[in-house]
């Protein structure tokens, strides 16, 4: 009795020969056309594109989240104002050393430091600039990590009780370096029988920070504590505490906790209540830009479709043959199957090395990019920072590589289809 013929294994072997040989075959012989080519170059742009972006969006909300947690409080604990019996409306906070000591006792919580805020004129010389003044502590503004970065800062953070600290936007706009003098000017200074005189002090320039971001270092300026509370006439009172948490991202759950230990008029600023919005913004951007540049792979993977159609077309006869040596319909479906996939496996490993390249080499890219422009191709007072950041992640790597992916397969199946079912003798009619 004869043995059963055996069935042909999935992607055997011969398969994958025939593929291989049609794939490198020439036009003239009926090999890949060139909508092929078209469909290979732009799965590979669109990947790149794809990944370029994702990296862009990560590095610009890493960098922007960066620099408000480096430079800002997590948490802002301040009190709501309140009338004495004078009549006066109170706002600091007295008893700051004994809010700060419960609020450091808070599970989570790594650093509290009183502050003072005002908003004054600096100016040196006919040069002004409006800037907001923190008063803070030395050793405060030192766990700063933004703000007391060595690599980006010009003089000493331990000369901080002697002088000011301005940021680098300011200095700019003063002209002034360490070792320059400038000068504060309050409209709510010494009240007199004639009324409130501006307060006027100077200050030595002591440490130039640049923050990273161009809104912090335009406009701020820090004072130690004890100076700042006698030049905003707030001797003994803290206008807020900064707190510093563990996690961040977290920073939601420590709510309840911060309000209990802050006090019946205690109330409470995450970071995430001051940028929220923006975050929130970037999110929807990069939802929606994923959707655009989405739309663009499948373009280009719909191209395999029409160089799929034409190898069909033009290997017909070759079909025909196949068919009626025994090639199953299978076997003929996944050989076209596989000269579809290939393009579209080979485009999306061209995108992604393309694309990594990009994120990795970004600031040389970028900095060619601004020469040839003269200079003027980003402008840190509208986007904020001062570089172009990228940040190359495995997941929105592995996020093109399987949405190119998918779609090159998806799309090779329907010519593939129709080349398995195609009638051998209608294939051979006219040969």
């Amino acid at each position: 009795m004869a043995n059963p013929v055996s069935k042909t294994p999935p992607f055997a072997p011969f398969e994958w020969m025939i593929a291989w040989r049609y794939l490198r075959a020439r036009r003239a012989e009926g090999g890949v056309s060139v909508m092929t080519w078209i469909s290979l170059i732009g799965i590979t742009l669109a990947v790149f594109a794809l990944i370029a972006t994702l990296a862009v969006r990560s590095g610009f909300r890493a960098e922007f989240v960066d620099t408000i947690l480096g430079a800002n409080a997590h948490v802002t604990v301040y009190n709501m104002a309140a009338v004495d019996d004078n009549g006066v409306t109170q706002t600091g906070i007295a008893d700051y050393a004994e809010m700060a000591a419960r609020v450091a006792r808070v599970p989570g919580v790594t650093h509290v430091a009183p502050l003072v805020r005002g908003q004054v004129m600096a100016n040196k010389g006919q040069a002004n600039a409006g800037i907001e003044v923190y008063g803070i502590d030395g050793a405060d503004l030192a766990k700063l990590p933004r703000i007391a970065n060595p690599e980006t800062a010009e003089g000493d953070l331990a000369n901080f009780d002697q002088g000011i600290a301005i940021g680098s936007g300011v200095a700019q706009a003063l002209r002034v370096g360490v070792g320059d003098k400038i000068k504060l000017i309050s409209p709510n200074g010494v009240k007199t029988a004639f009324g409130t005189s501006p307060r006027v002090n100077a200050y030595d320039v002591v440490y130039v920070f640049s923050a990273g971001r161009y809104d912090i270092d335009r406009t701020r300026a820090y004072l130690p504590l004890a100076e700042a509370q006698s030049f905003f006439n707030r001797e003994g009172v803290a206008d807020e505490l900064e707190v510093m948490v563990e996690n961040p991202d977290s920073v939601d759950a420590l709510t309840m906790p911060l309000l209990a230990a802050a006090g019946d008029r205690g109330m409470i600023w995450t970071w995430r209540d001051a940028s929220g919005s923006f975050l929130n913004a970037l999110d929807i951007e990069d939802r929606v830009m994923f959707v655009i540049l989405s739309i663009l792979v499948l373009i280009a993977a719909m191209n395999i479709v029409s160089g799929l159609i034409m190898l069909v077309k033009n290997k017909g006869r070759d079909i025909g043959i196949l068919r009626t040596m025994g090639l199953s319909e299978g076997s003929v479906l996944r050989v076209f199957f596989i000269c579809g996939a290939f393009t579209g496996i080979i485009g999306t490993v061209m995108g992604v090395v393309l694309g990594s390249l990009f994120a990795l080499y970004v600031d040389q890219i970028f900095g060619v990019v601004n020469w040839l422009s003269g200079g003027t191709a980003w402008d840190a007072s509208i986007r904020g920072i001062y570089f172009l950041p990228a940040k190359l992640q495995l997941g929105d790597v592995m996020s093109a590589v399987g949405l190119s992916l998918g779609l090159s397969f998806v799309v090779t199946i329907f010519p593939a289809r129709r080349a398995a079912r195609m009638n051998p003798v209608e294939a051979l009619r006219y040969e």
